[in-house]
Protein backbone atom coordinates (compact mmCIF):
# COMPACT_ATOMS: atom_id res chain seq x y z
CA UNK A 1 0.00 0.00 0.00
CA UNK A 2 2.94 2.70 1.12
CA UNK A 3 4.26 1.49 -2.59
CA UNK A 4 0.53 3.02 -4.30
CA UNK A 5 0.54 5.67 -1.96
CA UNK A 6 4.02 6.62 -3.11
CA UNK A 7 3.52 6.21 -6.57
CA UNK A 8 0.37 8.04 -6.88
CA UNK A 9 1.38 11.00 -4.79
CA UNK A 10 4.60 11.02 -7.48
CA UNK A 11 2.43 10.90 -9.93
CA UNK A 12 0.07 13.48 -8.66
CA UNK A 13 2.86 15.29 -7.38
CA UNK A 14 5.41 15.95 -10.38
CA UNK A 15 5.94 19.50 -10.01
CA UNK A 16 6.85 19.05 -6.69
CA UNK A 17 9.08 15.44 -7.05
CA UNK A 18 10.34 17.11 -9.93
CA UNK A 19 12.05 20.11 -7.72
CA UNK A 20 13.29 17.55 -5.73
CA UNK A 21 15.18 15.56 -7.90
CA UNK A 22 16.37 18.40 -9.82
CA UNK A 23 17.55 19.46 -6.07
CA UNK A 24 19.23 16.28 -5.26
CA UNK A 25 20.44 15.14 -8.17
CA UNK A 26 21.41 18.27 -10.36
CA UNK A 27 22.50 17.58 -13.84
CA UNK A 28 21.42 14.18 -13.61
CA UNK A 29 17.73 14.63 -13.67
CA UNK A 30 17.72 14.27 -17.24
CA UNK A 31 19.25 10.58 -16.61
CA UNK A 32 16.17 9.94 -14.45
CA UNK A 33 13.67 11.39 -16.97
CA UNK A 34 15.24 9.29 -19.49
CA UNK A 35 15.12 6.07 -17.73
CA UNK A 36 11.32 6.59 -17.03
CA UNK A 37 10.49 7.64 -20.47
CA UNK A 38 12.17 4.96 -21.75
CA UNK A 39 10.64 2.42 -19.89
CA UNK A 40 7.27 3.52 -20.06
CA UNK A 41 7.55 3.30 -23.76
CA UNK A 42 9.68 0.17 -23.74
CA UNK A 43 8.32 -2.69 -21.19
CA UNK A 44 5.35 -3.96 -21.87
CA UNK A 45 4.52 -4.22 -18.21
CA UNK A 46 5.07 -0.67 -17.70
CA UNK A 47 1.95 1.48 -19.09
CA UNK A 48 1.10 2.88 -15.71
CA UNK A 49 4.41 5.38 -15.58
CA UNK A 50 3.41 8.83 -16.14
CA UNK A 51 4.29 9.85 -19.92
CA UNK A 52 2.59 12.77 -21.01
CA UNK A 53 2.05 14.53 -17.86
CA UNK A 54 5.88 14.13 -17.14
CA UNK A 55 6.80 15.76 -20.33
CA UNK A 56 4.77 18.37 -19.50
CA UNK A 57 6.08 19.10 -16.40
CA UNK A 58 9.74 18.92 -17.58
CA UNK A 59 8.85 21.07 -19.91
CA UNK A 60 7.66 23.84 -17.53
CA UNK A 61 10.88 23.16 -15.88
CA UNK A 62 12.70 24.01 -18.62
CA UNK A 63 10.94 27.64 -19.08
CA UNK A 64 12.59 30.85 -17.77
CA UNK A 65 11.49 30.83 -14.29
CA UNK A 66 10.70 34.55 -12.45
CA UNK A 67 12.59 34.77 -8.99
CA UNK A 68 11.13 36.29 -5.96
CA UNK A 69 12.58 39.63 -6.77
CA UNK A 70 10.80 39.32 -10.28
CA UNK A 71 13.75 38.60 -11.92
CA UNK A 72 13.67 36.23 -15.44
CA UNK A 73 16.20 33.36 -15.09
CA UNK A 74 17.03 30.44 -17.09
CA UNK A 75 15.14 27.49 -16.06
CA UNK A 76 17.05 23.86 -14.30
CA UNK A 77 16.45 22.39 -17.56
CA UNK A 78 17.93 23.53 -21.25
CA UNK A 79 14.23 22.72 -23.27
CA UNK A 80 16.35 21.83 -26.26
CA UNK A 81 18.39 18.62 -24.77
CA UNK A 82 15.30 17.84 -22.91
CA UNK A 83 13.18 17.03 -26.07
CA UNK A 84 16.27 15.71 -27.91
CA UNK A 85 17.22 13.44 -24.94
CA UNK A 86 13.55 12.17 -24.39
CA UNK A 87 12.96 11.55 -27.84
CA UNK A 88 15.88 9.30 -27.75
CA UNK A 89 14.35 7.36 -24.59
CA UNK A 90 11.11 7.23 -26.90
CA UNK A 91 12.54 5.93 -29.88
CA UNK A 92 14.88 3.32 -28.24
CA UNK A 93 11.82 2.41 -25.70
CA UNK A 94 9.50 1.24 -28.64
CA UNK A 95 12.00 -0.04 -30.34
CA UNK A 96 13.08 -2.11 -27.39
CA UNK A 97 9.34 -2.98 -26.86
CA UNK A 98 9.36 -4.14 -30.67
CA UNK A 99 11.88 -6.54 -30.39
CA UNK A 100 10.30 -7.89 -27.03
CA UNK A 101 7.00 -8.43 -29.38
CA UNK A 102 8.79 -10.04 -32.20
CA UNK A 103 10.81 -12.46 -29.71
CA UNK A 104 7.53 -13.74 -27.80
CA UNK A 105 5.65 -13.51 -31.19
CA UNK A 106 2.00 -14.81 -31.68
CA UNK A 107 1.89 -16.98 -28.61
CA UNK A 108 1.11 -14.24 -26.56
CA UNK A 109 -2.67 -14.04 -27.44
CA UNK A 110 -3.27 -18.04 -26.48
CA UNK A 111 -3.70 -16.80 -22.89
CA UNK A 112 -3.41 -14.46 -20.12
CA UNK A 113 -0.06 -13.04 -17.92
CA UNK A 114 0.18 -11.76 -14.68
CA UNK A 115 1.33 -8.53 -16.02
CA UNK A 116 0.33 -9.02 -19.76
CA UNK A 117 -3.29 -8.69 -20.05
CA UNK A 118 -4.92 -10.35 -23.30
CA UNK A 119 -7.49 -8.07 -23.43
CA UNK A 120 -5.64 -5.11 -23.90
CA UNK A 121 -3.33 -6.77 -26.47
CA UNK A 122 -6.41 -7.31 -28.23
CA UNK A 123 -7.94 -4.14 -28.06
CA UNK A 124 -4.50 -2.53 -29.06
CA UNK A 125 -4.93 -5.17 -32.21
CA UNK A 126 -7.90 -3.56 -33.00
CA UNK A 127 -6.77 -0.45 -32.63
CA UNK A 128 -4.30 -1.59 -35.37
CA UNK A 129 -7.14 -2.59 -37.66
CA UNK A 130 -8.58 0.35 -38.02
CA UNK A 131 -5.75 2.56 -38.30
CA UNK A 132 -3.06 1.01 -39.99
CA UNK A 133 0.45 1.83 -39.43
CA UNK A 134 -0.62 4.92 -38.53
CA UNK A 135 -0.88 3.53 -35.14
CA UNK A 136 2.33 4.18 -34.15
CA UNK A 137 1.96 7.36 -34.42
CA UNK A 138 -1.28 8.31 -32.76
CA UNK A 139 -1.15 5.45 -29.87
CA UNK A 140 1.55 7.84 -28.60
CA UNK A 141 -1.33 9.91 -27.51
CA UNK A 142 -3.04 7.42 -25.39
CA UNK A 143 -1.76 5.56 -22.42
CA UNK A 144 -1.59 1.82 -22.16
CA UNK A 145 -2.39 1.79 -26.01
CA UNK A 146 0.94 3.80 -26.29
CA UNK A 147 3.02 1.21 -24.48
CA UNK A 148 1.06 -1.92 -26.12
CA UNK A 149 1.48 -0.59 -29.83
CA UNK A 150 4.90 -1.43 -30.52
CA UNK A 151 4.83 -4.73 -28.53
CA UNK A 152 2.04 -5.62 -31.09
CA UNK A 153 3.48 -4.72 -33.88
CA UNK A 154 6.58 -6.70 -32.94
CA UNK A 155 4.50 -9.67 -32.69
CA UNK A 156 4.01 -9.48 -36.59
CA UNK A 157 1.84 -6.52 -37.70
CA UNK A 158 4.61 -4.75 -39.14
CA UNK A 159 8.25 -4.95 -40.74
CA UNK A 160 10.47 -3.33 -38.87
CA UNK A 161 11.96 -1.14 -42.16
CA UNK A 162 8.03 0.31 -41.74
CA UNK A 163 7.78 0.77 -38.31
CA UNK A 164 11.09 2.55 -37.57
CA UNK A 165 9.85 5.59 -40.00
CA UNK A 166 6.62 5.47 -37.60
CA UNK A 167 8.53 5.78 -34.56
CA UNK A 168 10.53 8.17 -35.02
CA UNK A 169 7.75 10.59 -36.03
CA UNK A 170 5.67 9.93 -33.65
CA UNK A 171 8.40 10.03 -30.62
CA UNK A 172 9.60 13.26 -32.00
CA UNK A 173 6.50 14.42 -32.18
CA UNK A 174 4.68 13.33 -28.81
CA UNK A 175 7.96 14.64 -27.12
CA UNK A 176 8.12 17.75 -28.68
CA UNK A 177 4.70 18.79 -28.27
CA UNK A 178 3.97 17.84 -24.43
CA UNK A 179 7.21 19.54 -23.39
CA UNK A 180 7.02 22.62 -25.56
CA UNK A 181 3.01 22.81 -23.81
CA UNK A 182 4.69 22.83 -20.48
CA UNK A 183 7.27 25.22 -21.86
CA UNK A 184 4.83 27.60 -23.19
CA UNK A 185 1.72 26.92 -20.54
CA UNK A 186 3.41 25.44 -17.30
CA UNK A 187 4.62 28.64 -15.86
CA UNK A 188 1.34 30.48 -16.21
CA UNK A 189 0.30 31.50 -12.96
CA UNK A 190 -3.28 29.89 -13.10
CA UNK A 191 -1.58 26.65 -14.43
CA UNK A 192 1.26 26.99 -11.81
CA UNK A 193 -0.84 27.87 -9.24
CA UNK A 194 -3.07 24.75 -10.11
CA UNK A 195 -0.23 22.48 -11.21
CA UNK A 196 -2.42 19.23 -10.48
CA UNK A 197 -5.39 19.96 -11.51
CA UNK A 198 -3.30 20.66 -15.09
CA UNK A 199 -2.03 17.25 -14.91
CA UNK A 200 -5.76 15.41 -14.09
CA UNK A 201 -6.93 17.56 -17.12
CA UNK A 202 -3.77 16.02 -19.28
CA UNK A 203 -4.64 12.42 -18.47
CA UNK A 204 -8.21 13.05 -18.62
CA UNK A 205 -7.38 14.44 -21.99
CA UNK A 206 -5.12 11.38 -22.98
CA UNK A 207 -7.90 9.25 -22.13
CA UNK A 208 -10.57 10.24 -23.87
CA UNK A 209 -10.20 7.96 -27.16
CA UNK A 210 -10.14 5.06 -25.11
CA UNK A 211 -13.60 5.98 -23.43
CA UNK A 212 -14.61 6.84 -26.42
CA UNK A 213 -14.09 3.79 -28.47
CA UNK A 214 -15.35 2.23 -25.15
CA UNK A 215 -18.64 3.49 -25.26
CA UNK A 216 -19.04 3.29 -28.95
CA UNK A 217 -18.36 -0.59 -28.63
CA UNK A 218 -20.60 -0.74 -25.57
CA UNK A 219 -23.69 0.98 -27.97
CA UNK A 220 -23.15 -1.24 -31.06
CA UNK A 221 -23.19 -4.31 -28.98
CA UNK A 222 -26.00 -2.95 -27.26
CA UNK A 223 -27.50 -1.91 -30.39
CA UNK A 224 -27.05 -5.93 -31.73
CA UNK A 225 -28.44 -7.57 -28.77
Amino acid sequence: MDLLHNFIDFFLHLDVHLSQIIHDYGIWAYLILFLIIFVETGLVIMPFLPGDSLLFAAGAFAAPQLTQTGELVPGPFNVFYLIGLLFVAAFLGDTLNYYIGDYIGPKVFRRNYRFLKKEHLLKTQHFYEKHGAKTIIFARFIPIIRTFAPFIAGVGTMKYSKFIAYNIIGGFIWVALFIGAGYFFGNIPAVKENFTLAIFAIIFISILPPLYEFAKHKLSAKSRA
